[in-house]
């Protein structure tokens, strides 16, 4: 009798941003699922509009076997990062857990690393499941199981960015590639005198900005 292969694809959103958390996600579902998801439209999140993203995030969760959620906030990037953990190890660390979470056969990774074989040694000697890993750049694109995570992921990821805008006004997409979120930070700081806890403060974007101030204070000061 031959047994079900489960296969899992993780995906991240908001790596990069200078606000909000950084949020990974692993989808669990059988081949026969994956090839319906991607009938059914399931690609890579970056090239949908953000209504298709939230019809298809629906489909996703009411078809996959199981489907995992880490957001991993600024406070505890930064925490990370002071301690000398890098950006990829903090993304490898928790996508280890969300493997050892759903026990895959088969796990498909879109690698954040330059390196997808030095990515996949290290999730291979801290993983607690015996499966198989495949770490590739875009795989976003090529797995459905990957696309469906990332979807799930950015949409998520987008929800958080709303509800502080909700609070604090229009921050932007949350990158230090948009000017709406640099206005909003350069704005911040300039009345304030620290950043809130939703900026990563370990950020040298937001480092930057901060020295900007106390130089302009100082330079007030000694005038």
């Amino acid at each position: 009798m031959q047994t079900t292969k489960w296969i899992a694809g993780i995906d991240e959103a908001g790596r990069g941003s200078v606000l909000g958390p950084m949020v990974i996600v692993g989808v669990l579902a059988d081949s026969k699922t994956e090839n319906t998801l991607k009938k059914l439209g399931v690609k890579d999140s970056k090239v949908l509009t953000p209504e298709k993203r939230e019809k298809l995030a629906e489909v996703i969760e009411n078809t996959a076997k199981d489907i995992i959620v880490v957001k991993v906030g600024p406070c505890k990037i930064d925490s990370y990062r002071k301690s000398g953990i890098s950006l990829n190890q903090i993304e490898g660390m928790k996508m280890v857990e969300i493997i050892n979470y759903l026990n895959p056969h088969i796990t498909q990774i879109d690698c954040p690393d330059h390196n997808p074989w030095k990515f996949k040694e290290f999730l291979k000697s801290t993983c607690n499941v015996n499966c198989e890993i495949i770490v590739e750049h875009k795989a976003d694109v090529k797995y459905p199981l990957v696309s469906a995570a990332s979807i799930i992921a950015k949409v998520e990821r987008d929800k958080e960015i709303e509800k502080l805008k909700e609070k604090h006004g229009d921050i932007g997409s949350g990158y230090s590639h948009d000017p709406v979120t640099m206005k909003w930070l350069e704005n911040w700081i300039s009345h304030t005198k620290e950043f809130p806890d939703f900026v990563r403060k370990a950020w040298e974007t937001v480092r930057e900005l901060k020295r900007s101030r106390s130089q302009s204070i100082l330079s007030r000061w000694f005038r």
